[in-house]
């Protein structure tokens, strides 16, 4: 996704994009054939307002279709052409893995750098320090939510919720809280930064916030899971609003008006390779056609024909994304 902004624009999508990885902010789009214009081309961008002189740098290249192949040569002559621009100062930028990002992409011959503005990746919330296996990522987790289209009050059920992801991110969203409330980001240490803009848009943010009346469900068989969940849900300031308990996947009931199911249920590439999970979705099936008629499922599946097991039919919509570097479906179903 692309958008044109200002920097107060850069400092609220850090804050409130939930299902995003990262914000890049663009400094120049050209053409490069040769090393020699990539660097005099590099050195003329705005680095003065991202960067300070000698400051640890991280260069990062992709080369597609290009007669600039070599990312690992392109990555130096931008670092290169990064120092020349702030040659006058006599302080060097060095390479460090722990410096600001920079990223360079080369498509037919058309290169495009760009500058991280967000630093650690934004699914890292805070919360989430206590993993049960395969945890979801919270980004994913988020936008499998606005996928479904959940109203932010109706019930919402996941029964295998493990460290109580969605649950928790399902909570945050209906209650308004941004996902960037309360962690530090890279735009922060810009020459260009402007503290007072950062505080107004952090008190706004805090303002919108408020409790919220969905019920909030997480099951898992797994009481260490459980347990997890729970202990994440107090570290996010929602363990007062989710309902998490141990609950075997036979025991699910609805007992309330229709609503959402969103889960992430176990697939054999993500667990256990060599255990045949057929069993267990056509259960998930007959559980959810006796008892969930009306609701709204959602759910991740990396196999659309271990998913077919529930007997549900074809999914309402579709999406593919990747969660942990598995290709997987986000489906979603009108029970």
């Amino acid at each position: 996704m692309e958008f044109e902004g200002s920097y107060a624009d850069i400092y609220r999508a850090n804050l409130h994009l939930r299902s995003a990885s990262r914000v890049s902010v663009r400094l120049g789009d050209f053409r490069a054939i040769g090393l020699t214009e990539l660097h005099k081309k590099a050195s003329r961008l705005e680095w003065s307002a991202y960067l300070r002189p000698g400051q640890n740098i991280f260069v990062q290249a992709v080369c597609h279709k290009s007669r600039l192949y070599h990312s690992d040569a392109v990555a130096e002559r931008v670092a290169a052409a990064v120092n020349d621009h702030f040659s006058s100062t006599g302080l060097i930028c060095s390479q460090s893995e722990n410096g600001q990002l920079i990223q360079v992409r080369l498509l037919n011959d058309q290169c495009t750098i760009s500058v991280d503005s967000s630093g650690d990746l934004l699914h890292r919330r805070g919360y989430r320090q206590a993993l049960a296996k395969a945890p979801l990522r919270e980004n994913i987790a988020a936008g499998m939510i606005l996928l479904s289209g959940w109203d932010k009050t109706s019930p919402l059920i996941d029964p295998f919720c493990g460290s109580g992801t969605i649950p928790i991110e399902s909570s945050l969203l209906a209650a308004k809280i941004p996902p960037g409330l309360g962690r530090d980001f890279q735009f922060q240490s810009w020459p260009v930064f402007d503290k007072s803009t950062w505080q107004q848009i952090v008190a706004e943010a805090k303002e919108s916030v408020s409790s919220h009346a969905a019920i909030i469900k997480g099951y898992d068989r797994d009481k260490g899971a459980v347990e997890m969940a729970k202990a994440n849900a107090a570290r996010a300031g929602q363990k007062d609003f989710i309902h998490f308990d141990v609950q075997a996947l036979s025991y699910l009931e609805a007992g309330l008006e229709p609503g959402w199911i969103i889960t992430n249920p176990p697939y054999g590439i993500r667990v256990n390779s060599n255990r045949d999970l057929r069993d267990l979705y056509a259960r998930f099936g007959d559980i959810l056609k006796q008892k969930f008629e009306k609701w709204n499922l959602c759910l991740m599946a990396s196999d659309v024909k271990l998913a077919g097991n529930m007997g549900l039919g074809h999914p309402l919509k579709e999406t593919g994304v990747s969660n942990g570097g598995i290709p997987v479906k986000i489906q979603q179903y009108k029970i």
